[in-house]
């Protein structure tokens, strides 16, 4: 994957005080038969407003479980996640449900869209679930991501590319404070990549979200403000 040139970055902030997104003493651990597996040992994080991090590793760093924890799909076994100044890790699933539909972008390898729905009900899909609906907005965003044409196709009648593009617009389209992406590239060929990160930077930039994003690919590191690398849970030192 070739570093899209147009790119632009918002410079992040010295210092964790302003932060928007900390994470303190984050541990986790899955039992593997009669074992118990420590997968995030004490991790300490903070992502700024309108930062783009990239979390890098080997494969088994655990560092698709530390995107989990501090997107509030999964709960650490010790230590906090907060978001704008709220605890997210002491709320119940109903209160992280209105912070995931209202704060939060998710964005995936394996692009996650809803069979039945097709672009545009996918993209409008967490302002219908919020009861905030916005035909506007998803106009917008189709547009965006040049899927004018595929407004009413499903996602199988999709290219992986197109999937994608669908997916990165859906994250965005309730504007949220911080948006986390896992392997966001890693189905589609060089071309496509290209062109699924370019748009989220550029629709990131417009939106001012915080960009979180996990992956293998150096050519993202590069376009990063911050690289976090991981390696057996633990977060290396820089």
């Amino acid at each position: 994957m070739t570093s899209p040139s147009t790119a632009t970055s918002i410079p992040p902030v010295d210092t964790e005080k302003s932060a928007l997104l900390t994470a303190s003493q984050l541990n986790k651990t899955v039992q593997v038969g009669e074992q118990k597996l420590s997968i995030i040992k004490d991790v300490d994080i903070y992502v700024n407003a309108g930062e783009f991090v990239v979390i890098m590793g080997k494969s088994g760093s655990g560092k698709s479980t530390l995107l989990g924890l501090l997107a509030a799909l999964d709960y650490p076994d010790s230590g906090t996640v907060s978001l704008a100044d709220q605890t997210l890790s002491s709320l119940d699933e109903d209160s992280l449900a209105v912070i995931r539909q209202q704060d939060m972008g998710f964005v995936f390898q394996s692009f996650h869209l809803l069979p039945t729905l097709t672009v545009a009900e996918n993209i409008a899909f967490p302002l219908d679930i919020a009861r905030r609906p916005n035909p506007a907005r998803v106009n917008e965003l189709i547009d965006a991501v040049d899927l004018g044409h595929r407004r009413h196709s499903l996602p199988n009648q999709l290219s992986g590319g197109e999937q994608q593009r669908t997916a990165v617009a859906r994250a965005l389209v309730s504007h949220p404070k911080i948006v986390f992406a896992d392997e966001p590239t890693g189905n589609l060929d060089e071309q496509n990549a290209d062109q699924v990160m370019q748009l989220l930077l550029d629709l990131r930039q417009q939106v001012g979200s915080a960009l979180v994003v996990v992956t293998h690919d150096p050519a993202l590191a590069e376009m990063a403000d911050r690289v976090i690398t991981m390696h057996d849970g633990r977060i290396v030192p820089t």
